[in-house]
């Protein structure tokens, strides 16, 4: 009787725990490409788990290495939720890999920022630009314009994320290019500058170097206006945002539930989260601008460059722009890194 009982008593654990489990794996949703350091992510992560009870572990993945991820899961998907750049977004949809979902607040993303479908939808933009620690400097003066880079006072000091890799890698080389003369049936310019570069011995990671640039190991980064306003305000660095003279790039980000979504509820739930007043003001408190108007209060509109640096950042067709990332990467990698 004795064993019966213990038999029992093992057996009913064994089921408590499985319960337990399972229910706490109910309250997970992954995300690909959710990394804290990135347009503060962590807050974010923090809001859905306080208003939804989801959590959502923190993935320092870029959005290429999200996007072969998620090809290569295609057939047993692991993420219910992934966070792009829009040309990502497109390959992503091309590939299958992603599903239509029109989140709450739909209606209220303008269009051309959105697919249709619901397979992707902006969720926030950034403009390119330099993110410059001006102590890591030592002295010497922030630069104003892309052919600044190349001077020779700037060697070892700069940095920019892998243009066959990570997104914002491929904006800066976008907006290079563009603000040389090229197109985007035309890459010559920018694969000209990056070789031009080389001579400058640059620091190239593949993900978010944040930290980075705020430790002074990279004094001038090409990245978002967002992440540098995030330097300057919230960690009190001194720390600069320029928009470069001949021009820039404005992006937009986007979210997308994954295609066979292993907790697509919970994926649905947190789409929507982000897409909410209070999920839109962490987009704005971050210095991102927030796709839904009127969500950037005037306060955080204050800390922004005047709209008059801004005019100098341009849209671009991110379509088109997608379609000839692939080669544009290929060309990078045997000509310009």
């Amino acid at each position: 009787m004795r064993m019966r009982l213990q038999h029992l008593s093992r057996a009913a654990l064994l089921a408590l725990s499985l319960t337990a489990s399972s229910l706490a794996l109910a309250q997970n949703a992954i995300c690909y490409n959710c990394p804290t350091e990135w347009a503060d992510w962590g807050s974010q992560l923090k809001a859905i788990k306080a208003k939804t009870g989801i959590t959502v572990p923190p993935d320092n993945k870029n959005s290429g290495q999200s996007l072969a991820q998620l090809v290569a899961e295609k057939a047993s998907p692991v993420a219910d939720v992934t966070y792009l750049g829009v040309t990502f977004a497109i390959q992503a949809q091309k590939e299958g890999v992603v599903s239509a979902y029109k989140p709450a607040h739909w209606n209220d993303i303008p269009d051309g920022l959105k697919d249709p479908q619901g397979q992707w939808f902006t969720i926030h933009s950034g403009t390119l630009g330099f993110m410059v620690n001006v102590d890591a400097l030592k002295g010497k003066p922030v630069p104003q314009s892309w052919a600044d880079l190349l001077k020779p006072d700037y060697k070892g000091l700069i940095g920019y994320l892998d243009p066959a890799s990570a997104f914002v890698g491929y904006v800066g080389a976008v907006a290079i290019n563009q603000a040389r003369g090229g197109t985007l049936d035309n890459f010559g310019p920018a694969i000209d500058y990056f070789k031009a570069l080389q001579k400058n011995e640059p620091i190239v990671p593949k993900q978010t170097s944040y930290a980075r640039v705020l430790s002074g190991e990279i004094a001038i980064l090409l990245d978002y206006d967002f992440n540098a306003y995030r330097a300057k305000y919230k960690d009190q660095a001194n720390v600069q945002f320029v928009i470069p003279a001949e021009g820039t790039l404005v992006v937009p980000y986007v979210m997308s539930l994954v295609a066979k979504a292993p907790h697509a509820d919970n994926g649905r739930k947190v789409l929507d989260f982000v897409l909410s007043d209070e999920g839109q003001a962490i987009w704005a408190n971050a210095y991102l601008r927030p796709v839904r108007a009127g969500a950037m209060s005037k306060e955080v509109q204050s800390r922004f460059l005047p709209a008059s640096e801004y005019a100098r950042a341009k849209t671009i067709d991110y379509a088109k722009m997608a379609s000839v990332q692939k080669a544009f990467s290929e060309r990078y990698l045997k000509e310009a890194q």
